[in-house]
């Protein structure tokens, strides 16, 4: 049985690569606090309700004769960055990047990380218990 072919453990690893993706861009903000001209940068936030209606909606039909139709395959993108458009508080030297949000930031990455693999290992642990191992 192969869980990457699953929907949900499919899901739930898009889920923890753009938690993942988060992380090196808040350390990246984090590690230019004090570059000049730097401006703080974040991913567009996860949308989970989204991620489910394209991943439910994705046609994966398999062509078994020459003249059935393939279907259509949806790509899900990957995560696109957001440039901070303004920031009130920017530094004389043009830097926009405040510690104490990109601080916030990351500790909401990680309680969503922390969430996601919470979920991933339940769901293993009821699988498990439904094959009775």
């Amino acid at each position: 049985m192969d869980f990457n072919n699953m929907t949900l453990f499919n899901t739930v690893k898009k889920r923890l690569n753009w938690v993942t993706q988060r992380q090196e861009v808040l350390a990246q903000n984090v590690a230019n606090a004090d570059t000049p001209d730097f401006r703080a940068r974040d991913l567009k936030p996860y949308e989970f309700k989204e991620m489910l209606r394209s991943e439910s909606m994705q046609i994966n039909m398999d062509a078994t004769n020459g003249g059935h139709l393939g279907g259509h395959r949806k790509r899900i993108t990957d995560f696109y960055e957001d440039k901070q458009a303004f920031s009130y508080e920017t530094s004389p030297d043009g830097n926009s990047v405040i510690l104490e949000e990109q601080m916030q930031k990351l500790n909401e990455t990680q309680i969503s990380h922390r969430f996601t693999t919470e979920i991933y290992n339940k769901h293993l642990r009821m699988l498990r218990t439904a094959l009775g191992k």
